[in-house]
């Protein structure tokens, strides 16, 4: 919950002293009645096995057992957010084989970096329901293509409307955890991310305490001004490498190394209740690609009153440590279930997966 509850928590604490223990589940995320764990995160829906950030991927996910399914929140130029991993969408729809999207293409600065493409802020929404999603990775996920130019570019209600539906067939209740994507761009060229996902989430009465929605950013300043307008849980995501954007623009010198030290899990317990590193920051790689001992990354943030949920597990052997390739071509299946056994073993708390399916059966084994 938002730490401006901090007071309400610590009566109900008072509270539940005085009658005795709740029946809840204390660890569940969300009061969504989640009793298995780690808890499963569908990273941009079930993309091992269909184009990403689509409502097909999304179902497909919910549908193999994920607790929460995971949209990217951009722009359009109109001003409705859609799912989408970035905002230039070469690489995830056919708009470079339409030609009267010939002249959108354009070098734009993201995040300090130059980037050519199209970008969903230069269409409306009308303009990108004309598309199909399409595989972002055929290389490695060549099946994936079969499903390419089948589904559309999903907004941030048609998800949520997934979500209640699914769960209505499911008998259980889907979760959903946003993520905003380039929030101090966006915020740059006057179409911020924040107002629409507060009203979307205010207008499905999703805004509150028990509502399975968790929110996410790589940035610090929108996860903070969003903790004074959300009752939702948050959730700080972090790199192994460099710095937040909205730090480097303002010229702090922070990084995320800083932001994972105890100091940093500190503050970052002030506004946020996750954390969710890249997995390499609880368990480093070597040089060869072998994993070596976990850190402490995983106690120090429970320590900080946080839960972590680390990203982003995928059974092909192209990001599989070395320990569990199962031969030198990339797009072939390792022993997933090794790396999962032994990211459980540090006590996370959920997991961001590709392969939704892999997750659930080692779940069942987890001990």
């Amino acid at each position: 919950m938002g730490k401006r509850l901090a007071a309400l928590a610590l009566s109900g604490a008072a509270l539940v002293a005085m009658v005795g223990p709740a029946t809840a589940d204390p660890q569940q995320l969300g009061g969504g009645g989640d009793q298995a764990k780690p808890l499963i995160f569908g990273h941009r829906g079930a993309s091992g096995y269909r184009p990403e950030h689509t409502l097909a991927s999304y179902e497909l996910a919910a549908r193999m057992g994920a607790d929460y399914i995971e949209p990217d929140l951009v722009s359009t130029k109109d001003g409705v957010l859609v799912a989408r991993h970035e905002n230039e969408i070469g690489g995830t729809t056919d708009v470079a084989s339409r030609p009267e999207f010939t002249g959108r293409k354009t070098t734009k600065t993201i995040d300090g970096a130059p980037l050519t493409g199209w970008f969903t802020e230069d269409f409306t929404l009308a303009e990108l329901k004309t598309l199909r999603a399409t595989e972002r990775i055929p290389e490695i996920r060549q099946r994936n293509t079969i499903y390419n130019k089948r589904f559309e570019v999903p907004t941030f209600q048609e998800v949520i409307d997934l979500t209640k539906r699914l769960s209505r067939d499911l008998h259980r209740e889907i979760g959903i955890a946003p993520e905003t994507k380039h929030p101090t761009y966006f915020q740059s060229i006057g179409k911020p991310l924040e107002p629409g996902l507060v009203r979307t989430l205010d207008r499905n009465g999703l805004n509150r305490q028990n509502a399975k929605v968790v929110v996410q950013s790589f940035e610090v300043t929108n996860l903070v001004a969003l903790n004074r307008q959300l009752r939702v849980q948050l959730v700080q995501l972090t790199s192994a490498a460099g710095a937040p954007y909205d730090f480097i623009v303002k010229g702090d010198p922070r990084t995320y190394a800083d932001i994972i030290s105890p100091a940093g899990l500190r503050d970052v317990a002030k506004y946020a209740d996750w954390l969710g590193p890249e997995k390499s920051q609880i368990i480093p790689r070597d040089p060869a690609g072998f994993l070596k001992a976990p850190t402490s990354l995983v106690s120090d943030a429970h320590k900080a009153g946080l839960k972590v949920v680390p990203y982003t597990f995928r059974n092909e052997n192209n990001f599989l440590p070395a320990d569990f390739r199962s031969s030198t071509v990339p797009a072939e299946y390792g022993n997933a279930f090794g790396e999962f056994e032994k990211y459980f073993a540090t006590g996370v708390d959920g997991v961001f997966t590709d392969n939704t399916d892999t997750a659930v059966e080692a779940r069942k084994n987890k001990q």
